[in-house]
């Protein structure tokens, strides 16, 4: 009984350092827990999925709730690429019943190294001032976001573009047990010329939406453990909690520098036991 308490509290600080990283170099908790659970507790890579997915579904929820109240997330542009992340998430959960483990570990090792990439590079406000889309228009799509000097008009581009990335990255999600959350941002911010803070909270109001779609399935295939998925997720909100209230202090800039190398470190190593059959 001592053993079993002790690893579920190992597992909830781990998943506490993930929602912390997570929230505060916005790539989500996910693209840690996953690694987290597989090399160093020697979880199955399918529960740590299963169990990553749930983290996700409630870190999004209660993040999603604060950035519509402050008026950055796009609810139309949202539930319109949902269409695709979910369906992406569903053919990417059952690939996962029919696609080896060690594929499924070196395929989450270069989504890792993508990320790692990601959280480094210079984020820059994309919007530019270009006409609008006719798709966008007719959809309504084209909204405003709060600025210091108020609410910002914005055009949103490229719809079809945007609409297929966003099925690729339901499909990682679904299959890899993470939000995607870099490639939804990448497809808004650079397919779509969505304005980067718009892009990020739009794309955490989704990411729940995507993990819920494919956490259905890990459940009817008997991935989800209660007894795992419920530190983790305790663990990973309470750690994006207080990420999202110290971020403001923070110097983000170090912050993605160090969560880069660290999981880059990890990508590569999740890659090399992928190739070596030992996941």
């Amino acid at each position: 009984m001592s053993h079993v308490l002790e690893f579920t509290l190992l597992i909830a600080g781990g998943s506490f350092l993930a929602g912390l990283l997570g929230s505060l170099t916005g790539l989500g908790g996910g693209v840690i827990v996953v690694p987290l659970l597989t090399l160093v507790f020697h979880v199955d890579i399918r529960y740590a999925i299963g169990a990553s997915l749930v983290s996700v579904i409630a870190t999004s929820s209660g993040a999603a709730a604060t950035y519509l109240r402050e008026g950055y997330s796009n609810i139309r542009v949202g539930m319109f690429l949902e269409v695709a992340t979910t369906f992406g998430a569903i053919t990417g959960a059952f690939l996962t019943a029919h696609t080896p483990t060690a594929a499924i570990a070196i395929v989450f090792g270069v989504v890792l190294l993508y990320s790692a990439w990601t959280s480094v590079k210079p984020q820059k406000d994309s919007a530019k001032v270009e006409p609008p889309d006719p798709i966008a228009t007719r959809l309504r799509l084209d909204s405003t976001y709060p600025t210091h000097d108020g609410q910002k008009a914005y055009h949103v581009r490229h719809v079809p573009a945007g609409f297929g990335l966003m099925y690729l990255a339901g499909v990682l999600s679904g299959l890899l047990g993470i939000g995607s959350g870099a490639v939804k941002v990448l497809a808004m911010d650079q397919a779509m010329r969505i304005p980067f803070k718009v892009s990020t909270t739009t794309s955490n109001f989704m990411i729940g939406v995507t993990a819920a779609a494919s956490a259905g399935i890990y459940l009817h295939r008997g991935y989800l453990d209660p007894g795992l998925a419920m530190p983790v997720m305790l663990g990973v909100l309470a750690g994006a909690i207080v990420g999202a209230r110290i971020l403001p202090e923070a110097k983000v800039r170090t912050l993605r520098i160090v969560f880069g190398i660290a999981i880059a470190a990890v990508a590569i190593q999740m890659i090399l036991k992928g190739i070596g059959g030992k996941l």
